[in-house]
């Protein structure tokens, strides 16, 4: 699955009970420039239908044809790309299987534009039936076993070859779940229910918002991989650098002073979010120990413990509830260009892109 956003909902502000008194969250500030009437709308696709190729972009060195197809587009209702990308907001991706291995190769670009500077574009592996990555509506994927922490892995091939500038938050990996925060499945209740993600930012511009004088954007605590807690106000042991941002979700009961609330953007329902930098904490997983790593010209196949990082991280849940579930229903790859000031590119290439769930791994 291509998932496209175009993030422009306004910032919530509100008060959250906090052990029965209300307390005033810290919202960092995250807004969307919306540029007036229209800036929120589906984009202009054009379909190119998957067929075989002769000189495909992949195998150009082989004798036999591959298969090739691509969809493109734009934001702007009223632009012609006829005349070229400039000053205008920009996607495309390329699907290619090579007849003579049978890899597939999606390669992706992204463009913002004055108009819309905050864009996303994902290659994601959603399950076959139930929500997608947390939101209410059916999904589609191919994903048989929603996998499950900490028993599931991640392989795929990652190539950047334009980043998106400074605000590119670039995902290595994303995943996302929701249930309710006494632990409990989502059903569809939107007051309820609770989409979490996970995320691995590798673009070595994006800097850590968690410091040690910043605590409202960091978890409460780290578990390190031994199962031992470290918490936030520990200078010392904690591992600020470690985390880009933490926000809780709105709905969230019991949340510890200081706090960030997750502002509404691609999810007007609470959502909750833990974003991570490389760091030599996550490398005992094969993610990547520092900033560079996997980034532009430094293409590399990874073989990533998703399951055993993502059991280890701090995510809010109700005093005396039973733990959640960590159902995985999305895994994805890609960017989100967080509201760049200037005309922005990414585009990079996934291959061999593969979610490992254990055989006895139970289906939902």
């Amino acid at each position: 699955m291509i998932m496209l956003k175009n993030g422009n909902f306004d910032t919530r502000s509100g008060l959250c009970p906090e052990n029965g008194r209300k307390v005033s969250p810290i919202i960092t500030n995250r807004t969307f420039p919306c540029f007036g009437k229209g800036c929120m709308n589906q984009p202009l696709v054009y379909h190119n239908w998957t067929k075989p190729q002769e000189n495909a972009i992949y195998s150009r060195d082989s004798q036999s044809p591959s298969i090739m197809g691509s969809f493109y587009g734009t934001y702007d209702l009223d632009a012609s790309l006829e005349a070229g990308i400039d000053n205008i907001s920009y996607f495309s991706v390329v699907w290619e299987k090579q007849a003579s291995t049978g890899r597939w190769i999606f390669s992706q670009k992204l463009k913002t534009s004055k108009k819309y500077p905050w864009l996303m574009l994902y290659l994601r592996a959603d399950a076959t039936k139930g929500f997608s990555g947390g939101y209410h509506y059916d999904t589609r994927g191919m994903m048989l076993k929603l996998p499950e922490s900490p028993n599931f892995k991640v392989r795929l091939t990652l190539n950047v070859i334009h980043g998106g500038g400074s605000n590119s938050q670039f995902y290595l990996i994303d995943i996302g779940s929701c249930w309710k925060n006494d632990g409990q499945p989502c059903d569809g209740e939107v007051e309820t229910d609770v989409t979490r993600y996970s995320e691995m930012i590798i673009n070595p511009e994006v800097t850590s918002w968690c410091r040690p004088d910043n605590l409202a954007v960091c978890p409460p605590y780290h578990i390190n991989s031994n199962g031992s807690k470290v918490y936030r106000n520990d200078t010392a042991r904690f591992p600020y650098s470690a985390y880009h941002l933490y926000c809780a979700p709105g709905n969230a009961k019991y949340l510890e002073v200081p706090f960030d609330l997750c502002d509404p953007y691609s999810n007007p329902q609470p959502q909750e979010l833990v974003q991570l930098l490389p760091h030599p904490e996550w490398a005992i997983h094969g993610y990547p120990a520092h900033k560079g790593e996997g980034w532009i010209e430094d293409p590399r196949t990874w073989e990533l413990d998703v399951g055993a990082l993502s059991s280890r991280l701090y995510f809010y849940q109700d005093p005396g509830t039973p733990p959640a579930k960590r159902l995985w229903s999305s895994i994805d790859v890609g960017t989100e260009v967080y509201i760049s000031g200037s005309d922005e590119i990414a585009e990079w290439t996934v291959s061999d892109f593969d979610v490992l769930i254990p055989k006895d791994s139970i289906s939902p």
